[in-house]
């Protein structure tokens, strides 16, 4: 298992997005899986809860009411609506984990994305990375494979597909998973390198600077 030291209350927030059917969730858990420090957003939804899945674990899962208020209150982070439903992350749950010196996984679509990159780009310390499917026609190879989804929904989800893929712009990083492995060892090589960018990592640099000006061996 491997370990990335992070500065003092600097937690990375790491922002993977991409149609359903191109591989996100699987490459999340396996860097999940690599890194301990990395731990997963645990987003909020007004769908219902679905077989094998855990409250608090998989999703928070409250009503449209609750929802509304959150967003009411302003404890949302963001928030967005994705296949009939509601979806958000706290901005409480986002900052005690930064804070705590753990970096944290954001699932989530373009929506939510967006809104993390307008509230927290400025501070140098989010990623965003999106996976595309090599081919429109694999995506849908792969969700009719899956055979978790009757045909109507698979049919809206190729539709939302062609949607996500358009804002691929707002994103900083872009793998497309026509191999799983090579996928993950680029998605592990981002995350790897967004801890060694320059305006996280400067503090360090100018100290050595000011400490080589009056080094006398």
């Amino acid at each position: 298992m491997n370990r990335i030291s992070t500065q003092e209350d600097e937690g990375l927030l790491v922002v993977v997005s991409s149609p359903s059917g191109a591989g996100k969730t699987t490459l999340c858990h396996r860097l999940m899986a690599e890194f301990p420090n990395l731990v997963f957003s645990v987003s909020y939804t007004t769908r219902k809860i679905r077989a094998g899945e855990r409250d608090g674990v998989d999703y928070h899962f409250v009503d449209e009411t609750t929802f509304a208020a959150m967003i009411d209150r302003g404890e949302l982070a963001e928030h967005a609506h994705v296949h009939g439903h509601r979806y958000g992350t706290t901005r409480i749950a986002v900052e005690q984990a930064r804070r705590g010196g753990k970096d944290v996984l954001f699932d989530i679509d373009y929506q939510g994305g967006r809104q993390l990159k307008t509230r927290y780009e400025k501070y140098g310390y989010l990623v965003m990375v999106f996976i595309l499917p090599p081919t429109i026609a694999e995506l849908e190879r792969r969700l009719r494979q899956r055979a978790t989804d009757d045909p109507t929904v698979i049919d809206r989800r190729l539709a939302k597909a062609r949607e996500e893929i358009e804002h691929y712009q707002y994103y900083d990083y872009l793998i497309v998973n026509d191999d799983l492995d090579r996928a993950y060892d680029e998605l592990r090589a981002i995350y790897l390198a967004a801890h060694l960018e320059k305006k996280r990592i400067a503090e360090i640099a100018e100290r050595l600077v000011n400490e080589s000006r009056s080094y006398a061996p």
